[in-house]
């Protein structure tokens, strides 16, 4: 079964080298997925740093929605591969869902996903919690803050391996939820294809 230790494991450790040196990605098999996924969001979450900088132009903020926007269109297909991944694991294993094995609300993949933004943010609080230059009350905040995530993130993963016990065990389905985003499609997306189909001036 997928070890959720070396999941979490991977997104703590990946997300103190990233912010040291280049990304990069020395995993094998499904971990060697989840940090894909997992390098879609740390991008993501400094786009969205910059996105919110007063001091940026507005050609630059449009080029930083748009790449906001690509990065959260793979981060999703992403989360989407990792079940497929685990749909293909429970067939190489034989694992077959019980009669009246039940869904769940949020896929293995989506959990993941969630667990990823919580090692940034944990990331991000640890350096709120130790600045030199706040003062103690945005400090003891920041720890303040830092403890309901640590609970948050605990809760999630114990959730997660519960979840993937039921689902090889064949108590639970598993499902690929696919959410077939229109806005980047220029087929229909009706701006993009109403644009397209405008005659040249």
């Amino acid at each position: 079964m997928i070890d959720v230790k070396a999941i979490t494991e991977l997104h703590e450790q990946t997300v103190r080298q990233w912010h040291r040196y280049d990304i990069d990605n020395h995993y094998e098999g499904f971990l060697r997925a989840v940090c894909r996924q997992h390098q879609q969001n740390y991008r993501l979450w400094h786009q969205e740093d910059i996105a919110r900088s007063t001091d940026v132009s507005d050609a630059e903020l449009a080029q930083v929605k748009r790449n906001i926007d690509k990065l959260n269109q793979q981060r999703n297909d992403m989360i989407e591969q990792l079940d497929d991944l685990l749909i293909g694991e429970l067939a190489a294993n034989g694992v077959q869902p019980c009669a009246r094995g039940r869904l769940n609300t949020e896929t293995p993949g989506s959990v993941i996903d969630r667990l990823s933004i919580l090692s940034l943010r944990i990331y991000h609080m640890h350096e709120q919690a130790d600045r030199d230059d706040a003062d103690e009350a945005h400090r003891a905040k920041a720890t303040a803050k830092l403890d309901v995530i640590y609970q948050q993130h605990n809760d999630l993963s114990t959730s997660l391996n519960e979840l993937l016990e039921d689902i090889f065990s064949g108590r639970k389905q598993l499902k690929v939820y696919r959410q077939f985003k229109m806005y980047n499609d220029p087929t229909m997306n009706p701006y993009l294809y109403k644009a397209a189909q405008k005659p040249a001036a």
